[in-house]
């Protein structure tokens, strides 16, 4: 694995330059709270990090091998990247005066600034005005897809073919073995070719566990703008469950960590050989 370099407000492992067709986001993994943004809460900085998808930075940082890698520092709460920089809420966004993109997660105050948090209700104790909404979209929105985009046309060009897995983890659905833990999200078979949903999808079940494609997550803004199968890019969001890698109480890391790792090394193996036509033992070695 390379040494990090920092964007402005995303690290950046691995070379620019691609050895492999593989690309790896991670958006949601950020805990670098702004002063700035803990001001503005209403709520305990404790009760927004229920926005994170928890310490899955740390699975991703720990599988990645030669993959150019982006991972996300700032959290969630201050900006997500998974939304169109359209999905502006006029709830808590002076800005939002034009008709936003009325998304489900927008109505339900999860927009590109959440407004809401599970169990909790409001985060802010006040509107933010359009200077700082912009200046979010512009210093941390729209350089992170821009080097992600970047990421994706080089391997493109090198390989003929690029692949997009985007790392992302939920909260347990359920009781194991009864629900899914992995969630295989493709925007119903539109952001990426069957054959890469397949190479997943084995070696989770391969792994033994339980997993669906597309419900309950069907891939967010990520995976619809950067996947493009009939450019060659193709994109998936992969979602973990957080007990597979955290301790009981979902806070660090648990037995199950390096039991993940290994899945995900396993996942960007498959990936890419499917990419580049081999089996996949071939692409260990």
């Amino acid at each position: 694995m390379a040494s990090p370099s920092f964007g402005t407000s995303f690290q950046t492992f691995g070379d620019p330059v691609p050895s492999g067709p593989v690309v790896i986001s991670v958006p949601h993994g950020g805990r670098a709270y702004p002063a700035e943004m803990v001001a503005a809460l209403r709520v305990p900085v404790a009760a927004v990090t229920a926005l994170e998808d928890r310490l899955i930075d740390l699975v991703g940082i720990a599988a990645q091998g030669d993959e150019p890698m982006l991972v996300q520092t700032t959290p969630r709460a201050w900006i997500d990247l998974n939304r169109d920089e359209r999905e502006r809420d006029a709830l808590i966004d002076e800005g939002a005066t034009m008709a936003p993109r009325a998304s489900a997660k927008l109505r339900s105050g999860l927009g590109l600034v959440p407004r809401r948090v599970a169990g909790h209700g409001d985060i802010w104790t006040r509107r933010f005005a359009d200077a700082e909404i912009v200046a979010r979209i512009k210093n941390d929105h729209r350089p992170y897809h821009s080097a992600l985009a970047e990421r994706l046309a080089a391997a493109r060009a090198r390989f003929g073919v690029a692949v997009l897995l985007d790392l992302h983890s939920m909260p347990p659905l359920g009781a194991p073995g009864l629900v899914p833990r992995i969630v295989i999200g493709d925007r119903h078979g539109t952001t990426a070719a069957t054959r890469f949903v397949r190479r997943v999808e084995a070696e989770a079940r391969g792994g033994g566990f339980a997993v669906t494609r597309n419900a309950p997550y069907a891939g967010g803004h990520i995976v619809e703008r950067h996947g493009d199968p009939r450019r060659g890019i193709h994109a998936i969001q992969l979602e973990l469950d957080r007990s597979l890698y955290l301790d009981a109480a979902l806070e660090a890391p648990g037995p199950g960590f390096d039991a993940t790792v290994a899945l995900v090394c396993r996942i960007l193996s498959a990936l890419a050989a499917e990419a580049l036509g081999q089996p996949t033992a071939m692409a260990a070695e």
